[in-house]
């Protein structure tokens, strides 16, 4: 066990993995729970840009596994798009248009969103942002610590490879709150490093298609020791044998697809950073919280864990899980779903 292990092996996040079995067996029922008789109902408004990224798609499935397990939710709308920054401020301001009670968002620009946030805090509505953040302090942000992501996955792999190598850097989107961050993580474990190399450092977009074209190009034209990627990581997996090169040690997140891997792959090692896309459903946990009149903090940050050894690893892994979901995915203590419901993907009334 080398001392990574000992020094900063983090526990788990308290999450519940649920079988797919479970949600095959659950109820298809369009009907949602009733709101107790004199509570008060809310609508929750939703802004998504990015779609075709099953990250983004299990987030969005946790937000309304939340609304309609609370019982207090009478519509989710949704505004899910491939859109810039300008029409996502659009699709804010349309939700503000239409009453809504809170706005959950995942924003890509950490300051360009700050007006319309402002403008909706100032009309009496809640805005939670999740994963990536922003500079206004009017929003709430509820987010897995990304920085703490970037050097924990980091620091493993530089102990992995002795602290000697060189390394493909595979990022997320370039400007993005969360890569931003991640690069903080990662640039600070590098300076404790100095033997280690990045021969290579690409943005992937956190796209699978565009992270596995850059890994074979990567594979087959560079002396690679080691890969950390943001999350694109078992499309990267599947590129060694087409370039016909042996693994070497991956850092990637908590896709279930990823853990097969490592659980599967003979001659494969890897760390699995979690990352989870529930992290939507800890939102609108807490939008309904602040609604319901409780207190809660400006940011949440869920603390991440590294998921290396192969007890571990086999106790998160889900057999024929979506490709690119996690299986973490109750959140406690903010969740109030289960597992099959986050893979139902059904918000109230629907």
């Amino acid at each position: 066990m080398n001392t990574w292990t000992t020094h900063a092996r983090v526990v788990l996040l308290t999450l519940v993995v649920a079988l797919v079995g479970a949600a095959c067996s659950s109820d298809d029922s369009t009907d949602t729970i009733a709101a107790p008789a004199g509570q008060e109902t809310f609508t929750i408004g939703v802004s998504n840009n990015v779609v075709g990224n099953s990250w983004r798609e299990q987030m969005i499935c946790a937000i309304k596994a939340e609304a309609k397990a609370r019982g207090n939710v009478d519509q989710v709308i949704l505004l899910n798009r491939d859109t810039d920054t300008a029409g996502q401020i659009s699709d804010i301001t349309s939700l503000i248009s239409q009453g809504v009670d809170a706005i959950i968002l995942n924003p890509g620009d950490p300051e360009a969103f700050n007006a319309v946030i402002e403008e909706a805090v100032a009309q009496g509505i809640v805005v939670v942002v999740v994963d990536n953040g922003v500079t206004t302090d009017a929003a709430y942000l509820v987010s897995n610590d990304q920085v703490a992501y970037g050097e924990l996955g980091a620091r493993w792999l530089f102990e992995e490879l002795g602290g000697q190598g060189n390394v493909a850097y595979m990022r997320g989107i370039d400007g993005v709150g969360a890569d931003t961050d991640r690069d903080t993580g990662f640039q600070a474990a590098l300076a404790d490093f100095p033997g280690i190399t990045i021969v290579s450092e690409v943005f992937t977009d956190w796209s699978p298609t565009t992270g596995a074209q850059q890994a074979l190009e990567i594979l087959t034209t560079k002396d690679i020791d080691g890969i950390w990627t943001s999350g694109i990581d078992y499309s990267v997996v599947e590129q060694f044998p087409v370039a016909g090169v042996d693994y070497v040690p991956i850092v990637g997140a908590d896709n279930n697809a990823f853990i097969g891997q490592l659980l599967n792959t003979a001659g494969l090692t890897g760390v699995a950073i979690t990352n989870p896309p529930s992290v939507g459903g800890a939102g609108a946990a807490v939008a309904l919280d602040i609604l319901e009149g409780k207190t809660v903090s400006k940011r949440t940050l869920l603390t991440p864990a590294a998921i290396v050894d192969k007890a571990d690893l086999e106790a998160v892994y889900v057999e024929g899980l979506t490709e690119g979901w996690s299986s973490y995915m109750e959140i406690e203590p903010y969740t109030t779903y289960t597992s099959a419901d986050v893979i139902a993907c059904k918000g109230p009334g629907e």
